[in-house]
């Protein structure tokens, strides 16, 4: 509530002051025309005599209660309008905490998605290099495959050529005893001296 207002209020109290003064006065002189006979003058000097007093009783209440409520609301006045000033600061300085938060969580944000986005290219980087590995040593192991089934068919064929030799060696031998009989073996003779003699 504001000085304005309890002004209104005391201005109102004086009004209704007024008309009560009158409606008792009325009263008065009402009840004196029914019983004894008083002068006018007098009754008229007491109404005005207590309307003064009544006044001056309001006008000195009215000084006294108003100045300390008058007081109190300045001083209420004040204390809401420090109370608002202090709220408007409070509110300004969380408005500036809210930006200043905001401003971090975008900064944060964005510091994130170049963290997911540095590690995923470091994740596409590791596969490429793992694959590459892979088939490099997919290509070793297919040439050292190659190689193994190289030299295992060479072996093969070696120990083939052994074995068909020492077959043909064994049927030869076999061949050469069961068909070979002194008659050849006189002719074989003949025919080796005849060599060394043509030969010297």
């Amino acid at each position: 509530m504001n000085v304005k207002g309890v002004r209104m209020k005391t201005k109102m109290v004086g009004i209704l002051a007024g008309f009560l003064m009158v409606a008792t006065a009325a009263a008065a002189l009402a009840a004196g025309g029914e019983g004894h006979h008083v002068d006018s003058g007098v009754l008229l000097k007491d109404f005005l005599y207590r309307c003064f007093n009544f006044a001056v009783t309001f006008g000195l209440l009215a000084y006294f209660v108003t100045k300390p409520i008058r007081k109190g609301l300045a001083g209420r006045k004040e204390g809401i309008e420090k109370a608002l000033g202090e709220a408007k600061a409070a509110q300004d300085r969380a408005e500036a905490k809210f930006a200043e938060y905001d401003d971090k969580l975008t900064k944060a944000s964005a510091e994130i998605d170049d963290i997911y986005a540095a590690i995923k290219r470091e994740g596409e980087m590791e596969r490429e290099r793992i694959l590459a590995n892979a088939r490099e040593m997919a290509h070793k192991i297919e040439d050292e495959a190659k190689k193994s089934a190289a030299l295992e068919i060479a072996k093969a064929r070696v120990e083939l050529q052994r074995e068909a030799s020492d077959m043909a060696l064994k049927l030869a031998e076999e061949l050469l005893k069961k068909n070979f009989n002194s008659n050849d073996q006189n002719r074989l003779v003949d025919e080796y001296m005849k060599k060394v003699g043509e030969l010297h």
